[in-house]
């Protein structure tokens, strides 16, 4: 399985963001994590439906939306109109999480569930036949540049082995927080399938050789 590279624009320049976004997807990157934060679920403000209006026309890659919000069934509508073609919520966040993830497929969406560090993989067993995507944060959400939390790692293996015998492999399985070349293959080993990576890609020096690095820390562990 070849392993899917998700740089953030979190960490991306973005006064020259249509202009970075172009040199990942040159330089190979799979997808293009967009990382929502509302200031109450997390402490920290992003940017909203304006800015994926504007990805999705300077870019083909998919968009993978990151909902990083309090109430996001108010703004699902929206971020799929505006093509989003991934839709990630947290499974903190949402107090019927089935209709939530019901509803991004009711508009031709790919639906994912989130889980904070201290979130149990545990908590999603009546979820994971339903979703296109787990993501398991490695960081506590809220702001890039962060080290990766070590034992992560574990809850990834988890996951893949609990996917595994339930028939549900076709399920992606996202990491995100602190993924760089160092990082990276462990959590690959453990069952990871695409890795969001934001200063590891964006956050200095030439962005295609960034996600060359990355590329190949995956490609020398991938199954």
């Amino acid at each position: 399985m070849t392993v899917k590279l998700a740089p953030s624009i979190l960490s991306a320049d973005f006064a020259r963001l249509a202009e970075q976004i172009g040199e990942a997807e040159a330089a190979g990157a799979d997808w293009v994590h967009v990382d929502v934060m509302d200031g109450h679920f997390v402490p920290n403000i992003t940017i909203g439906v304006p800015v994926v209006r504007s990805l999705r026309r300077v870019t083909a890659l998919p968009l993978d939306v990151h909902l990083m919000i309090e109430s996001p069934d108010r703004y699902i509508d929206a971020f799929a109109a505006e093509g989003s073609d991934v839709i990630t919520v947290h499974q903190e966040a949402c107090v019927h999480l089935h209709r939530t993830i019901e509803r991004i497929h009711e508009l031709g969406k790919k639906a994912g569930v989130a889980i904070n560090p201290a979130t149990p993989v545990a908590v999603l067993d009546e979820i994971l036949s339903h979703v296109d995507l787990v993501l398991v944060m490695s960081v506590n959400p809220g702001f890039g540049r962060q080290k990766y939390i070590s034992g992560s790692g574990a809850k990834v293996s988890a996951l893949a082995r609990q996917l595994a015998a339930r028939g549900l492999q076709e399920i992606e399985i996202e990491v995100d927080g602190g993924i760089d070349a160092d990082t990276a293959p462990a959590v690959v080993r453990e069952g990871a399938t695409v890795l969001v990576a934001g200063a590891a890609v964006f956050g200095g020096g030439a962005v295609a050789a960034n996600l060359e690095r990355l590329r190949a820390a995956t490609q020398a562990v991938e199954r």
